[in-house]
């Protein structure tokens, strides 16, 4: 429950991430959408270590936050947003390439949230799925 409680309330935090983008702040909204993401990772990693008990409920909100990011997330980096960022200029040299990264966690999120995990195992494979995402992008597009 603590992990459920936590996430909700960094995914509500999150939300506020859109005054930023109103504002015209690309860079303040995708730092606040990855947040969501570290968040909804930390707890499923706690979840497939062992170090939280698995809840459906707690994996479900954690992909649905991932997968909430996916489909907004490409669109936060207009030319020139390079201020105080870790993303590589490869974003913007290699657009196809990074729309295809953003595209791939897309499918693999929905697909996970398609099939919810009915146990920790189950889980464990989709999790493994959709934190290779992450892994692959930030090698590639994360300083």
């Amino acid at each position: 429950m603590k992990n459920l409680l936590k996430l909700a309330i960094v995914m509500g935090l999150a939300g506020t991430s859109t005054l930023a983008y109103a504002a015209g702040d690309p860079i303040a909204e995708r730092k606040a959408m990855m947040k969501s993401v570290g968040a909804a990772t930390g707890a499923s990693a706690a979840m497939v270590k062992g170090q939280a008990e698995f809840d459906p409920r707690v994996a479900m909100l954690a992909l649905r936050t991932m997968n909430a990011v996916a489909l907004g997330y490409g669109s936060k980096f207009p030319e020139g947003s390079t201020g105080d960022t870790k993303a590589k200029d490869t974003i913007w040299s290699d657009p196809d390439g990074f729309a295809a990264a953003i595209a791939k966690f897309e499918a693999d999120t929905s697909a996970a949230l398609a099939a919810p995990a009915a146990d920790l195992d189950a889980f464990k494979a989709q999790f493994g799925m959709v934190a290779a995402n992450c892994a692959a992008c930030h090698q590639t597009y994360r300083n």
